[in-house]
């Protein structure tokens, strides 16, 4: 068994208890222990009595629903496998920053898409997107996920020069689900959305051109897994609407990511936005 866990974040709402329930499935298949952790944030001054001889505060409050939902979460993630190790972990501080440091040596965090409620949800909707841009390690983002399995996973890759990361983590988890590979690069052009985009001149020979370059990406990964079946796609318009429909019929989408600076980028913004399953966000070696 692997050494490095999965860390799974949970705040006991139906899409954060979903997030865990995938963790753990991925746990079993690679054979790595699970992490859950939940973020009981207290604001200044705030004070926990935890005792039968003081009233209970504000802040017993908030950490009794953070240790509820880890108990839940740890309930559920069993339901995936009775040998599968699980370690639950209540945290305090800045939701945000700690659920993302908490993947700090993980093989993966995982998150859910919103949470508890319309303001929870701002929060962990704001918690899945900080993660998903600065954590350390790969994140996936859970949402509209059915059992329903595609066998297939999908990566987009961009720039080529910044492939590396991405393509490895997309070959490994194809191989890992026996199943293939959609390998897609998208283009547009400022003109994208009007009937001039048919027309412009360089069109046909970038499409080739990016095409061969991805090709050329591709050979290395697959002589090092053979067993992965590859389709590469070029395709037109926004890389963003590519991906986020490429979602719908494969069990998961990997993208790469850079360090970030204010947030996630146009495409990443898109397809965690507009995505019909779990997104993962792999940052660049």
């Amino acid at each position: 068994m692997t050494a490095k866990p999965i860390v799974a974040a949970t705040d006991g709402s139906a899409e954060s208890l979903r997030a865990v329930q995938w963790a753990a499935r991925e746990a079993v298949l690679r054979g790595a222990p699970l992490r859950i952790v939940a973020v009981g944030e207290l604001l200044p001054r705030m004070t926990a009595h935890r005792d039968v001889d003081n009233p209970e505060t504000v802040a017993d409050v908030i950490l009794d629903n953070r240790d509820r939902a880890l108990a839940e979460a740890a309930a559920r993630a069993a339901e995936a496998d009775p040998g599968l190790l699980i370690d639950t972990d209540p945290l305090d501080g800045p939701i945000a920053q700690t659920v993302t440091d908490a993947g700090s040596g993980a093989l993966m965090l995982v998150v859910g898409h919103r949470g508890i409620g319309a303001f929870a949800a701002m929060i962990l909707g704001s918690v899945s997107r900080y993660a998903a841009t600065h954590a350390p390690c790969p994140v996936v983002v859970v949402r509209e996920e059915t059992m329903a399995l595609h066998r297939q996973v999908g990566v987009g890759i961009g720039d080529p020069d910044h492939g590396e990361a991405p393509l490895t983590f997309a070959f490994e988890e194809a191989a890992l689900r026996k199943a293939s590979l959609a390998v897609v690069h998208a283009w547009h052009t400022p003109h994208s959305g009007s009937s001039r985009t048919s027309d412009t001149p360089a069109a046909p020979g970038y499409q080739a051109e990016a095409d061969s370059v991805l090709a050329g990406l591709l050979e290395d990964w697959q002589r090092k897994y053979p067993d992965v079946t590859v389709t590469r796609d070029v395709v037109r318009g926004h890389p963003g609407r590519a991906l986020a429909g490429l979602s719908a019929r494969a069990d998961l989408v990997v993208i790469g990511r850079r360090a970030a600076h204010h947030g996630p980028g146009t495409v990443m913004h898109a397809v965690l936005n507009h995505a019909h399953g779990p997104v993962a966000t792999v940052p660049s070696a």
